[in-house]
């Protein structure tokens, strides 16, 4: 939460003597590195609602003082959420003024606050956006790839297996895909989406709007590489959607077929087909371990129903087909 300018005092410039505040639930956007990125209209909610409901208490109030700021606060997070929710909806119901924000950039992305925004709302109360900062759009700004269409996917799983589930659903995804990562876990992330997406265009954005802002553009591959070790900071990973049609079903099968032939796991074929394809790896997997346990050979792929079906005819597949 460090400013860029540590020469030039921030400075309230709020006026709550002139300015008014509706009762209601407001979703204020706060800085995600540079704290002269806050604006007008989020400092005068802060300084005017009755109290705020944050992440962290003590991240929220070093905010605060830099604008001079004595709204109290309360913490709500992924802990307290059900524990704490009912109080606030009761001061709702009561006509007061709450804020919520996050410990940076804009709430309910990828933090805390969709239960109690549905609560308020069926509770017949107001409820506001005050926007400014989310890293999401800045990073896709920065990031070189197609923004007319976007695709944020959150923070992948922790657990590989279930992160190639995740991956996997999203291979056939045209628009620029965007996920936050953490640093530990990020260069097994990138290795996960060279298996399922194929080598494709990709940027790692690091630190925005802070002193040691970093974008590193170029290819999955080649970021694995660059991010070995373990980066510090908040980051958003970017990766350019599909522009291959997925691969019929006849192809997919000679390419399963093949990785058969030659002794290849089941599961390496399943990633090598998908990333190549397109298709959803589930889908490519479920149908390499058919063919492997029919034991179906090339020659029966296409002349197993040759006598049934007659000159011309496209020959039957076997059963089990996945559709893809």
């Amino acid at each position: 939460m460090s400013s860029q300018n540590p020469g030039r005092p921030a400075v309230a410039l709020v006026d709550p003597v002139s300015s008014s505040l509706e009762p209601g639930l407001y979703l204020v956007a706060t800085p995600i590195g540079n704290l002269r990125d806050i604006t007008l209209r989020a400092l005068d909610t802060l300084a005017l609602a009755d109290f705020i409901v944050c992440e962290d208490t003590r991240i929220t109030r070093k905010l605060l003082a830099q604008f001079q700021i004595n709204t109290p606060v309360r913490s709500y997070n992924d802990h307290n959420a059900a524990r704490k929710r009912p109080s606030i909806v009761a001061a709702l119901d009561a006509e007061k003024r709450v804020a919520l924000v996050s410990d940076a950039g804009s709430p309910l992305v990828s933090d805390p606050g969709y239960k109690l925004v549905r609560e308020a709302i069926a509770a017949g109360h107001r409820v506001e956006a005050v926007p400014g900062p989310t890293a999401v759009i800045a990073a896709l700004q920065v990031s070189g790839l197609p923004t007319n269409q976007f695709r944020f996917a959150g923070f992948l799983a922790a657990r590989g297996s279930k992160r190639r589930e995740q991956l996997s659903g999203l291979s056939q995804e045209m628009a620029t895909l965007v996920f936050y990562e953490t640093g530990p876990r990020l260069a097994a992330s990138l290795t996960d989406m060279v298996a399922i997406l194929g080598d494709r265009s990709a940027a790692v954005t690091r630190e925005l709007t802070k002193l040691h802002e970093e974008v590193v553009r170029g290819k999955l591959g080649d970021l694995i590489h660059r991010f070995q070790a373990p980066p510090k900071g908040e980051i958003v990973v970017l990766v350019a959607g599909t522009s291959e049609p997925v691969a019929d079903a006849d192809a997919i099968d000679a390419m399963i077929h093949k990785g058969l032939q030659t002794g290849e796991s089941t599961r390496s074929i399943a990633d090598a087909v998908a990333a190549e394809t397109g298709a959803r790896r589930r889908d490519v997997y479920q149908r390499t371990l058919a063919l492997a346990q029919a034991g179906v050979s090339q020659d029966e792929l296409t002349e197993t129903s040759k006598e049934s079906c007659g000159p011309g005819c496209r020959p039957k597949q076997p059963r089990h087909r996945s559709a893809f």
